[in-house]
């Protein structure tokens, strides 16, 4: 980088997996609340379907959506948030598949101290919202990551009839799937993003002070 490049700008990465687009839906409204600060961005990407077949048959990259993610994109994130569908109260093999490759950046510490949230949909009210992000916590917590969930200052955690939880956002998709984000699942999706990309500008900070 030359002395007048700009540096470029920190981001969020929201790295998530969805099977009818309601994760997606999710992971849209965490990346508008992340660029409603300033000074960093959101980086979207997904995870390729797993196969019980060991030939590839997916293309290297997706015909719509956010593109695959890559180890580089984790590794130089400056905060995290992990989204999955609901697979039996825990995240869908895809997301798991894609965590259990990141050893190397496990070995070399390279997500430690960066802020990390989770966040999930499910097809029926007591499907597993809050187990899953539970679940989904534990593979940050080994890498060394901050979790940080929805605090109760966010009202719509007070208000809402569907999704939403202290452990992160949730959002209710009806059993065909295809129930919209309401007003209350948007807004604490994007107060997460909004929580998380300040949380990320001020760690980043406290990493750049002499100590």
């Amino acid at each position: 980088m030359s002395a007048t490049s700009p540096r470029p700008l920190p981001y969020v990465l929201i790295l998530y997996y969805s099977r009818h687009g309601a994760t997606r839906a999710m992971a849209e409204q965490i990346a508008a609340g992340v660029e409603s600060v300033r000074g960093i961005e959101a980086r979207l990407r997904t995870v390729p379907p797993v196969s019980p077949t060991c030939e590839a048959v997916d293309p290297e990259i997706p015909a719509e959506g956010a593109v695959y993610a890559s180890l580089d994109d984790l590794r130089h994130c400056s905060g995290l948030a992990i989204g999955s569908p609901t697979r039996f109260g825990n995240m869908a093999a895809p997301l798991k598949h894609f965590l259990d490759g990141t050893s190397e950046l496990w070995l070399g510490g390279a997500l430690i101290d960066k802020p990390a949230t989770a966040f999930t949909s499910t097809s029926s009210l007591h499907g597993g919202q809050e187990s899953t992000l539970l679940t989904m916590l534990v593979p940050l917590l080994h890498h060394g990551m901050l979790y940080a969930g929805l605090p109760y200052s966010e009202i719509e955690l007070m208000e809402t009839a569907s999704g939403g939880t202290p452990y992160g956002a949730s959002h209710l998709a009806g059993k065909r799937s295809d129930r919209p984000l309401d007003d209350h699942e948007r807004q604490l999706s994007r107060a997460q993003g909004r929580r998380l990309a300040r949380l990320a500008l001020a760690l980043g900070r406290l990493e750049g002070e002499p100590s």
